[in-house]
């Protein structure tokens, strides 16, 4: 799906600048954002075709944000995949309770393979 819009969440700027990068690569409309109420207005204003949320954020973590998205109308049925680093079986049961659509741990992807699981998810 050429020309998607993925819009970033994360407030490790060199991580930011690393996926913004290599999915502008990849021909994705790559918007981003460095905090969680950045994330949701950016999210109601672009409406992204995924998005891309870590958990460990200022001014609203990652759980609300998600539980923020997934209760509105207009940004319910937008796909989330957590990036985190948060590898705690509650946390994942949580994020997929509240609507994520992969949960993927930092430590264990390599930025090529998430940007694959971004594709696969916009090619369904």
């Amino acid at each position: 799906m050429a020309n998607a819009k993925i819009l970033v969440v994360e407030d490790d700027e060199f991580l930011l600048s690393m996926y913004q990068t290599k999915l502008g690569l990849e021909n994705f409309e790559v918007t981003t954002a460095v905090n969680g109420l950045q994330a949701i207005k950016l999210a109601q204003k672009d409406k992204p075709d995924l998005i891309l949320l870590d958990l460990n954020l200022p001014e609203m973590n990652g759980f609300e944000v998600l539980e923020n998205l997934k209760f509105q109308d207009h940004t319910k049925n937008i796909p989330v995949l957590v990036l985190t680093n948060y590898s705690q079986k509650e946390d994942i049961d949580r994020c997929f309770k509240l609507g994520a659509k992969d949960y993927l741990i930092k430590a264990h992807f390599i930025p090529s393979e998430v940007v694959e699981k971004i594709k696969k998810f916009l090619n369904k």
